[in-house]
């Protein structure tokens, strides 16, 4: 039933021409109260999940972009009565619509652009033209999805809105919009030319922002930043709205914050006042509201404004519950073991934000909390919060201080996504929590009664105030799922990983032995012998590690990360020498941490490529795993020296070469024979006949003189 609602109403949103139209203007104009009604029903966030869960979020944008182009192209000299009574303009179609069509894209949360290697991170390709893309591949498609019921529901689905592919060029208004919005986070803003028709919509929007501060004063449209540089003495009557389309005010809207936001830093204007005219602009378009938010995003990045008091006079104050913020987030990461930075120095020091910060919060507290102000709430406050997390501690304490006074109901939403700054801004925190997963996961360093390790150990079991005892310490997987997104360097998560998974591998082998054999342990020379250990029961507990780490570098990292753990990190680490092995000896410990290894590789491609070549992401599998297993033949072959214990080579290569044979044999076959043949040789040298057979055997034709020689010297023995 859902899957027809959410099709049906893709349908409604893209209504065909009547045959007897003979309009000049778009026959979208007419179904404006329909699609406005649409639009503001499926504008909840858990709407535009389902969306999602059905695959329709590119089908659906690609309905909200007409609508966009042909209502913010409309002079609001229109209007239409709804039967509810409530009157609405184009306007208001097109700033349901557009702020619809951010939520879909997500633009308030810029690209975060760590790619490694070639490959392109996920975030950098939502952008309305991935979205339009996307669509049309599903039209593309439709010749060969009679197989595939999926795609064959995506491709009907388009097909019926739209059967030709739509691109963003077909929209001027948007696309000129969407370069806008590209240089303004670029680069400082310029190009404002005296004269002009933007000119004179700045000077419009100003005074109509600022009229009761104009009128026998100086314009404020007079002072400005040195990249805008609108004067004028305004329109006659500072009460009349600028009758003019969406898309002109759009364009004027940068300028117009600059000079307010310039204004503001010279004492022109009060911050009473910047917000009260920027929630002016707003309310007159609500559309607005985006432009606002990627300006303020902007300028914030290039750090040029100076921070402003939070002292309850100029600037609202989070002294009410700063503190109160401050004791949560301590709770919130208590089991991470994370020291939590003062949110200031000796407490005395006073609360500050960045001018283009405290403005915009500022301009977020002055909306009322109801349903009408809701759809624009959920695209301010993702964006404050994405915001206010990027800038330096406790930037976004102070902010959820500010809104936790506004609407208390939020408070436990607002501390946890304070709480996941403490990692944004300090990599040795991200360690501590990478390592704070492992041991939840292991159930190390934990009492059995408390904990016995495992999913439920990783990720909790809830989160918030309303649970026994107010707000608990939360569990580290689910800290560290709201902060991966947001870690720019993730090169060096790999490293971490590897380390933190070897040392596990030791944890669980130590895990089961007293105190004295642990001591006997670290001065016998030959290292622990086998039956101090179940050998079984620390071999499960060194797969669930080594799930958890193929794990955390997949979901930090995607293809990327795993290409460079395969191609850079793995080989390095064997090259390199390791003072744990020469304390832990080449006994069990070197032994787990080699299949500990294997394992983990062997997920990590698995996650990455698949086994078996149905996916485009297996295209890339052929090069990069060619690459280890030359690595692996040649330090067989004496090419490569080693510093990793002996003991953890061997087992990490028999693990992986069986790994492959019994999970994947067709990444075998996308092998070099070659180099099959000299892996063969190797493990043969170790006495693994019967594996190097198997590597053989699946090796395709070009291995069967190999195979059969094996077999040969095998019998005549």
């Amino acid at each position: 039933m859902q899957e027809y609602t959410v099709k049906f109403i893709t349908r409604l949103m893209s209504p065909p021409v009547p045959a007897d139209f003979t309009g000049s203007d778009s026959h979208l104009i007419d179904y404006a109260p329909m699609l406005n009604v649409l639009i503001v029903g499926i504008a909840s966030v858990d709407c535009v999940q389902i969306f999602s869960l059905h695959g329709l979020v590119p089908q659906l944008a690609c309905s909200l972009v007409p609508i966009c182009e042909v209502f913010g192209s409309c002079v609001p000299n229109l209007s239409w009565t709804l039967p509810s009574g409530e009157e609405i303009s184009p306007h208001a179609v097109f700033s349901n619509a557009f702020a619809l069509l951010l939520k879909l894209w997500r633009f308030n949360h810029p690209p975060i652009e760590h790619g490694v290697g070639d490959v392109p991170t996920v975030g950098s390709q939502l952008t309305p033209e991935y979205l339009l893309l996307v669509r049309n591949s599903h039209l593309l498609s439709s010749e060969n999805t009679h197989k595939d019921r999926n795609k064959r529901r995506l491709s009907e689905v388009a097909s019926s809105s739209f059967p030709e592919p739509v691109f963003l060029d077909s929209f001027p208004k948007l696309k000129v919009w969407y370069r806008q919005h590209q240089r303004c986070i670029a680069a400082t803003l310029s190009g404002l030319v005296h004269g002009t028709t933007v000119h004179q919509t700045v000077d419009r929007l100003l005074n109509m922002m600022f009229r009761k501060i104009n009128k026998g004063s100086q314009s404020i449209t007079s002072v400005t930043s040195g990249s805008s540089s609108s004067s004028g003495a305004g329109i006659e009557d500072n009460s009349l709205k600028p009758e003019l389309p969406a898309w002109d005010i759009l364009e004027a809207v940068p300028y117009v914050v600059d000079a307010a936001l310039t204004a503001c830093a010279h004492g022109k204007l009060s911050p009473r006042e910047l917000a009260t005219g920027l929630k002016d602009l707003s309310d007159f378009l609500p559309a607005s509201l985006a432009t606002i938010v990627s300006y303020f995003s902007a300028e914030v990045s290039r750090c040029v404004w100076k921070p402003v008091v939070m002292n309850g006079m100029d600037w609202p104050s989070p002294a009410a519950n700063l503190s109160n913020v401050e004791e949560h987030i301590k709770k919130i990461l208590a089991a991470t073991g994370v020291d939590v930075p003062r949110l200031s120095a000796g407490g005395s020091s006073p609360a500050t934000l960045p001018l283009p910060l405290a403005a915009f919060v500022s301009l977020t507290i002055t909306y009322k909390i109801d349903k009408a102000s809701e759809r624009f709430l959920n695209l301010a406050g993702p964006a404050l919060e994405s915001l206010a997390a990027d800038c330096p501690w406790p930037c976004m304490p102070i902010v959820a201080s500010l809104w936790t006074q506004k609407a208390k109901r939020w408070f436990d939403f607002l501390v946890f996504s304070a709480s996941r700054t403490v990692f944004l801004h300090n990599s040795d925190a991200i360690v501590q929590l990478l390592k704070s997963c492992f041991t939840a996961t292991l159930g190390l360093n934990i009492a059995p009664i408390s904990s016995n390790g495992g999913v439920g150990a990783l990720l909790g079991h809830g989160f918030g105030s309303h649970f026994c005892g107010g707000l608990s310490p939360v569990a580290p997987g689910i800290l560290y799922l709201r902060v991966y997104r947001s870690i720019r360097d993730i090169v060096f998560i790999t490293e971490e990983v590897v380390s933190l998974l070897m040392h596990s591998v030791r944890e669980i082998a130590c895990s089961g032995l007293p105190k004295q054999k642990l001591d006997k342990l670290k001065r016998s020379k030959n290292g622990m012998k086998y039956g101090q250990v179940s050998l079984a029961a620390a071999m499960t507990r060194v797969k669930l590690a080594a799930s958890l780490a193929a794990s955390l570098v997949w979901l930090s990292g995607g293809h990327g990360l795993v290409q460079s753990l395969i191609k850079e990190t793995l080989p390095s680490w064997f090259i390199s020498v390791h003072r744990s092995d020469r304390d832990q000896g080449s006994g069990l410990v070197a032994m787990l941490g080699g299949y500990a290894l294997a394992y983990f590789t062997v997920l990590c491609g698995a996650f990455a490529w698949g086994v078996d070549s149905s996916s485009s992401a297996s295209k890339r599998r052929p090069k990069i795993l060619g690459s280890h297993m030359e690595f692996l033949a040649s330090a067989l072959d004496g090419k490569i020296s080693l510093g990793c214990d002996e003991a953890t080579w061997h087992a990490y290569v028999s693990g992986f070469v069986s790994l492959m044979v019994g999970c994947t044999p067709n990444w075998v076959l996308e092998v070099d024979v070659d180099v099959l043949r000299r892996l063969s040789k190797g493990l043969r040298q170790w006495n693994e006949e019967e594996l190097a057979l198997a590597l053989l055997g699946i090796g395709g034709v070009g291995t069967m003189g190999a195979a059969a020689e094996i077999i040969i010297e095998h019998f005549d023995s």
